[in-house]
């Protein structure tokens, strides 16, 4: 760009899971496409599902895999705020990829706006770095008790005089009223440069939509600039808890592999299962009632964003005896992160890291034992699965790339049987191992985040619940093995799925004019 910044194309919507996420996403794979350096952007994000960046640090998942549609390595600077949501009215802070500690949502909207030389030196240094960059918003740009103290909207458009493209969900209802009301609650100058209107997630005819586009145009003097169709089972991760509902709609076949997911109240990272539910060997189901949880073939125990709340929760619901009852009947659980600390003996945390609970039994599944640090440890790995015994025996020896987001340090003892031997952290060489497999088999923990996104582990394992499975029945009633997904292949047709279907309902020309790219 000639020593320039780039310009700056930027999706906002009328509310929170309007599709920004995925529009963006196919924005910056057509853009990569038609040959441009594209780098994807979101001055703040709120998610509990959470991914390490090539510098070490925490981003928004969305970005992760914009950054991957882009053919980028995600970065810091895509999401130099995110928040994780602790309790209803409390978040952790993460600012460039660390985290700058708690905060209740009154504190955080006195303080944010100090944070505004943050987000605009990571959005300076991508544009300084490519063609174009696509920003995302959050929630909407219409919030006016907020408006005040933006710093993902308006805010960033009117630093980058980026052209915004306004989305609506028609999928919702009320989708010009939406639109209508969005535009009119904005400032004039920030209403000037919304240059054009999108409706998203559209079923049947788009011409019965004809008449309310029409008035809308007419009304605002706003271009509608396309009528996005719904994408049904669009295999990609999901950002946030609303995706958990497309995760349930699993395979449903009768020889499918029953998996069950607790749904703890603040999950975290479950976009990991996605590969997972997508197999067509498994019926993947997330429980949230302790007598919903049946006897699956195997149980998991996610990652939290509060661990010791949550095995309260486990608890106080039932869950906790159940699992252990399962375990017992035979029945074999998964712990990750979170859920790995859980099924062991203790978990202290003597530093008020997490909360102000000293120290809490686990579920002494594990015989390992979790104390809470100051500090988080948020890494990639490079390493080689090591389990002869239990889940993933039949991946033994296969490499493994995966990462960790937690604040415990772990032990282990009773020469436990681990689950990787880790040989590269975030770049540099090291000799450890991570996660334990209990003497028979049947409980298996591990603070590998993405492990079953890897396809030797996630084959082995549904093959070894199929083998279980199978072992007990009549031979005549044996089924035949089904097909595997190979992740990263899906993962680039499925970008490139989603792009053809954006490319040919979106004109994206006008925008692209008004950043001088036209």
């Amino acid at each position: 760009m000639n020593g320039r910044l780039a310009p700056v194309l930027m999706v906002q919507g009328t509310a929170s899971h309007a599709g920004k996420s995925t529009l963006v996403t196919a924005i910056c794979r057509i853009l990569r496409q038609d040959g441009l350096r594209v780098a994807p952007f979101k001055a703040q994000n709120m998610a509990l599902n959470s991914f390490v960046a090539a510098e070490g640090g925490e981003i928004g998942r969305a970005q992760a895999l914009q950054a991957e549609a882009a053919g980028l390595d995600p970065s810091i600077d895509m999401n130099p705020i995110l928040l994780k949501p602790e309790a209803d009215a409390r978040s952790q802070v993460i600012v460039n990829g660390r985290s700058i500690g708690s905060m209740a949502a009154g504190e955080y909207q006195r303080r944010k706006l100090e944070l505004w030389p943050v987000v605009t030196a990571a959005l300076d240094r991508l544009r300084a770095q490519h063609d174009i960059v696509v920003a995302e918003g959050a929630g909407s740009p219409a919030e006016i008790n907020l408006q005040h103290a933006d710093l993902a909207n308006m805010r960033v458009a009117r630093h980058a005089r980026a052209p915004v493209l306004l989305v609506g969900d028609i999928d919702r209802g009320g989708v010009f009223a939406s639109l209508l009301g969005t535009l009119e609650l904005l400032e004039p100058g920030d209403k000037a440069l919304v240059r054009g209107f999108a409706i998203n997630k559209f079923r049947g005819d788009p011409a019965i939509l004809a008449p309310g586009l029409d008035f809308l145009v007419e009304r605002t003097g706003v271009p509608m600039l396309g009528v996005i169709p719904y994408l049904k089972d669009l295999d990609l991760p999901e950002e946030d808890s609303l995706g958990l509902e497309r995760l349930r709609a699993s395979s449903d076949a009768g020889d499918a592999v029953d998996i069950a997911v607790i749904r703890l109240p603040r999950i975290a990272n479950f976009d990991e299962f996605a590969p997972l539910a997508a197999e067509p060997a498994v019926h993947l189901r997330y429980v949230e009632r302790a007598d919903d949880l049946g006897k699956p073939d195997l149980a998991i125990i996610p990652g939290t964003k509060t661990t010791i709340a949550d095995l309260d929760w486990l608890r106080e619901t039932g869950f906790a005896d159940r699992v252990v009852a399962l375990v017992g009947d035979g029945v074999p659980v998964l712990g990750i992160c979170g859920g790995y600390q859980m099924l062991g003996r203790a978990i202290r945390d003597p530093h008020r890291s997490e909360s102000d609970t000293p120290e809490v039994a686990g579920l002494g599944l594990l015989p390992i034992e979790t104390t809470f640090a100051t500090t988080k440890r948020t890494v990639r790995v490079r390493g080689e699965l090591l389990a002869n015994r239990g889940l993933l025996a039949g991946a033994r020896g296969s490499q493994i790339v995966a990462y960790e987001i937690h604040m415990g340090r772990t032990v282990e003892y009773d020469a436990v049987q681990p689950v990787v031997a880790i040989e590269e952290r975030s770049g540099e060489p090291v000799t450890e191992i991570d996660g334990c497999v209990r003497r028979d088999g049947l409980v298996m923990g591990t603070y590998l985040h993405g492990l079953l996104e890897n396809d030797a582990p996630r084959h082995a394992l549904i093959d070894w619940l199929q083998a279980r499975r199978r072992s007990a029945q009549p031979p005549d009633d044996r089924s035949p093995a089904q097909t595997r997904r190979i992740l990263a292949v899906d993962r680039e047709r499925e970008l490139d799925r989603l792009a053809a279907t954006v490319r040919s309902a979106l004109d994206l020309r006008p925008l692209l004019a008004a950043c001088g790219l036209g």
